[in-house]
């Protein structure tokens, strides 16, 4: 990975946990320079037997290859989430193979919610509300706007915030898929 963490103009991410609710969302576009190559990709997925959910910004292989190890990581450490957040980012950061990896990922729970990156960035979010990739900043303003005016569910907002980010950003479109836990 190079010395400064990638800027990834290709997906939208948004997770919100609200009353023990989680929702994470993203958009279905990929972008290759200023082309649209696909308009209906999935980049959020269950993992943990469908006890937590997770959302990849950057390169579809290197987010897969980062599942991959993220599952190993909760089966080695007895689900336990925050400690294998931390033994992936320290596997990705100093991994020879892993560290050349160019993507940041959402995970959580209904209790917690972490942001993952190759530099060895474990963010817990302090309110609930985090969000990756070009469209980012936006599905972030408008959750947090929702998350104080509303009472809207976890869904809700996800599924507001990123209609609200693909109306902004040309990175991001209206083909979201929104996943919660199913166990």
């Amino acid at each position: 990975m190079s010395e400064h963490a990638p800027v990834f103009h290709a997906t939208t991410i948004l997770a919100v946990r609200r009353n023990g609710q989680i929702a994470i969302g993203g958009d279905g576009q990929v972008s290759m320079g200023q082309t649209i190559a696909k308009a209906t990709a999935k980049k959020v997925r269950r993992l943990g037997n469908g006890r937590l959910v997770a959302g990849f910004a950057g390169a579809a292989a290197d987010a897969f290859t980062l599942f991959e190890k993220f599952e190993e990581k909760l089966e080695r450490y007895g689900e336990n989430l925050p400690k294998a957040v931390v033994e992936l980012a320290k596997d990705w950061r100093s991994d020879r193979v892993l560290r050349r990896l160019e993507a940041l990922l959402i995970v959580g729970d209904k209790d917690t919610l972490f942001t993952i990156s190759g530099n060895g960035d474990v963010i817990e979010s302090d309110d609930g509300i985090m969000a990756i990739g070009s469209g980012g900043i936006y599905a972030l303003s408008a959750a947090r706007a929702l998350m104080r005016h509303t009472d809207m569910s976890a869904r809700e907002i996800v599924e507001h915030g990123m209609q609200i980010a693909g109306e902004i950003c040309v990175y991001t479109n209206s083909n979201i898929t929104v996943l919660e836990p199913t166990a």
